[in-house]
């Protein structure tokens, strides 16, 4: 339980570290403004850094410099004078005057160096009875002279030695210095180690101010250039944004949006060039809406007065059909492609009507609570003789689709007629499986047959007006071209779709899809628009049943 509870807290953590970061990602794959904000920011704090670094340290060598340079001459003149002190002493032997001679050796030493850290060691090991005492005075520590820099001393009498030190004042806390080592020679006693220590206190607050000033200045200054080129960025970005958003409202439909023409700058220039492009652009839609306005009613009126002429073509050619028997063999089979012909003829009339109905917006369902299975099968059983001819077995398999759902019987049939008709004829002979099936939101039906089936480039055409895949193929059921087309309306008009699957050698399958309401299907699919289950055939239901010769491939929408 601990384990558990312990491994969700990084996820509660990270929450709102990575709703930051996409929001960062979002904005930086979509915002020019933000990206070009980011980029240059980012090398201007970098160049300020670097800067303010190289100046800091700059000045900060050239502080420690001159005070070092300062306090070894300091240091230099106080030990010649001193030095000068001790030559002109004759101290012969007396242990007080030398103490008296130290004594004004160390204060003239205090007052020359302007230090009162000083320190003197004798250099001999050996017992002298005469000799003065080491001292120190001031913020002096032994321990803060490195045995390095006091073998050094003693080793050269005529170079003078400094070295960085840490100076502890009274509170305990520790200031920077520099300590100046030097021999300096006493008469009739030896030479002594003399250390001098300066404090860099003023120098570290100086340097402190620098650099403070210096940091001040650079956030100061990306600030100030970030400002400027936020308000740089606004001014380029907002008038390529408007041109954006216009474009979007212009590709959504929005054909009277244009971009305000400000200036006679580029943007001048810009926004005038898409201003004419958004005309013309509108103008030749205008153009071609009007052009098809024109097509959709002449294929109406003609449709429309082609009606009464058809009435009666088709009357007399039923009247010369039922007596077809009474004339010659020649005779007779005019009469009788004269009645085909015509009926192929009425039946493509009828769909440039509804093809015009179509395109003129004005087509309206008529709903009724329907089965989809019991529709399915009443549209099997009318295509049984058809069937039959083709020598095709139709079989139906329907697991659901038998509760009602609002729909318009008369399209819905005319749908499922349209498949199955299809199917028949470029079935080659083999099964054909209507599938129906339902769910909470959708009810579905599939014609899958086995014949031989489309490559790619014919699905993607194959619900074209007038369209076929192998034009040269004769049509056996009069299909008219507009059927697929015609079918693909009826089923978005009920807020459905058609999707089909096909392939060479595999067969074909339709798949009709219908929502049970007005919230549309959501995404379901009853029947999987796929090659389903290909095996045998024999355990489905048989709904007609026949022996056909195989025809050649194509496919008719």
């Amino acid at each position: 339980m601990t384990d558990a509870t312990s491994a969700a807290h990084p996820v509660v953590a990270s929450g709102p570290w990575r709703r930051w970061r996409d929001r960062i990602v979002y904005s930086w794959r979509r915002s020019l403004r933000f990206r070009t904000m980011v980029v240059t920011l980012g090398l201007t704090v970098v160049t300020i850094v670097v800067a303010v670094v190289w100046m800091a340290l700059a000045i900060q060598n050239d502080l420690f410099d001159s005070r070092v340079t300062q306090v070894k001459e300091a240091a230099g003149r106080a030990t010649v004078s001193a030095q000068a002190l001790l030559d002109a002493a004759v101290p012969e032997g007396d242990p007080a005057e030398l103490d008296r001679l130290m004594t004004a050796v160390k204060d003239s030493i205090s007052r020359q160096a302007a230090s009162d850290t000083i320190a003197m060691f004798r250099i001999s090991g050996e017992p002298s009875a005469i000799a003065p005492q080491d001292f120190e005075q001031g913020r002096w520590r032994m321990g803060q002279l490195t045995d390095g820099l006091r073998d050094t001393v003693r080793r050269d009498d005529e170079q003078q030695w400094w070295q960085s030190i840490a100076i502890t004042t009274e509170d305990g806390s520790t200031i920077p210095g520099v300590v100046v080592g030097q021999q300096l020679s006493f008469p009739e006693v030896g030479a002594y180690e003399l250390y001098v220590a300066y404090d860099l206190e003023s120098e570290s607050q100086t340097l402190q101010f620098v650099q403070v000033t210096l940091w001040t200045v650079g956030v100061a200054l990306a600030v100030l250039i970030g400002a400027i080129l936020w308000f740089v960025l606004r001014s380029v970005t907002a008038p390529i944004a408007q041109t954006a958003e216009t474009s979007a409202q212009l590709a959504g439909g929005d054909l009277a949006v244009r971009i305000p023409v400000v200036g006679e700058d580029e943007f001048a220039t810009l926004s005038r060039s898409f201003n004419a492009m958004a005309d013309s652009i509108e103008s030749q839609i205008k153009e071609l809406a009007e052009l098809s306005l024109v097509q959709q009613r002449f294929v109406s009126d003609v449709s429309h007065e082609l009606r009464t002429p058809l009435t009666t073509i088709r009357l007399a050619s039923d009247m010369l059909h039922d007596k077809r028997e009474t004339f010659d063999p020649a005779t007779a089979r005019a009469a009788e492609l004269l009645h085909e012909q015509v009926q192929r003829f009425e039946t493509l009339l009828t769909d440039l009507l509804e093809i015009s109905r179509y395109d003129a917006g004005s087509v309206q369902l008529d709903l009724e609570a329907t089965s989809l299975a019991h529709l399915a099968e009443d549209v099997i059983a009318s295509m049984g003789q058809l069937a039959e001819q083709h020598g095709t077995d139709v079989r139906l398999v329907a697991p659901g689709g038998y509760s009602t759902v609002d729909m318009d019987p008369r399209r819905v049939r005319r749908i499922v007629r349209n498949l199955l008709g299809n199917a028949i004829e470029h079935s080659e002979g083999r099964p054909i499986v209507v599938t129906v099936d339902s769910d909470s939101r959708a009810v579905g039906l599939g014609v899958r047959d086995f014949g031989l089936g489309m490559d790619a480039e014919q699905v993607d055409r194959v619900f074209d007006r007038f369209w076929r895949a192998d034009p040269s193929r004769k049509r056996t059921i009069g299909g008219t071209g507009l059927g697929l087309s015609i079918a693909l309306g009826d089923a978005r008009l009920h807020g459905g779709a058609i999707e089909v699957w096909s392939e060479p050698g595999r067969g074909t399958n339709f798949v009709l899809t219908l929502p049970r309401g007005p919230a549309g299907t959501g995404g379901s699919f009853p029947v999987p628009t796929g090659p389903g289950d290909s095996g045998p055939l024999e355990d489905l239901g048989l709904a007609a049943s026949v022996i056909l010769p195989a025809p050649v491939n194509g496919r008719e929408s």
